[in-house]
């Protein structure tokens, strides 16, 4: 049995593996604190651990942590996974079945901005899929205030937009 810090690192690594897609800061803490394995400082001294020794790799954007897993954090996991219990990893197995769609979803539909150098506000949206991103949009908009609605309607929206898109570039009839 593996040390209890030690432990926590395994269950994130393990979390990681068993997805195609990126975890937030945010959903890797719902599975760990609802079920009372650590705490919420405990936690983000692993998930800071982990990133440090390039075990996870951290991408942050608009103020959200996202985290995958490394090829080094996959060798460790292959040496070291025995060392998670059985019912351990059922659980999170299960989680990850019963809520893969929705943790799918959640991130992988991203909205960024920032200042570009003519003062104005770029912003970069995108749909990701697993290979490919079938939508990505970048457009300029004159100030913050706007950037932030486009972000923040990106994910509502995404789905009509690309189908609009697609819909005027695909019609020959004109």
């Amino acid at each position: 049995m593996a040390d209890p810090f030690t432990l926590y690192k395994l269950i994130v690594l393990y979390m990681l593996q068993k997805v195609d897609f990126p975890l937030t800061n945010s959903q890797i803490s719902e599975f760990v604190l609802d079920r009372g394995y650590t705490t919420y400082f405990t936690l983000q001294s692993v998930l800071s651990e982990l990133t440090e020794s390039e075990m996870i790799r951290q991408e942050t954007i608009r103020n959200c942590s996202y985290y995958t897993l490394t090829e080094a954090g996959e060798e460790a996991l292959r040496y070291f996974q025995n060392r998670i219990s059985q019912p351990i990893r059922s659980d999170i197995d299960a989680y990850l079945h019963e809520n893969k769609m929705q943790l799918r979803d959640e991130v992988s539909i991203v909205a960024d901005y920032y200042k570009n150098t003519a003062e104005e506000y770029t912003v970069h949206c995108v749909v990701k899929e697993r290979y490919v991103n079938p939508i990505e949009l970048t457009i300029t908009v004159p100030d913050e205030a706007q950037a932030k609605t486009v972000c923040h309607s990106w994910r509502q929206k995404c789905q009509q937009v690309y189908e609009f898109v697609m819909k005027e570039l695909l019609d020959t009839s004109s």
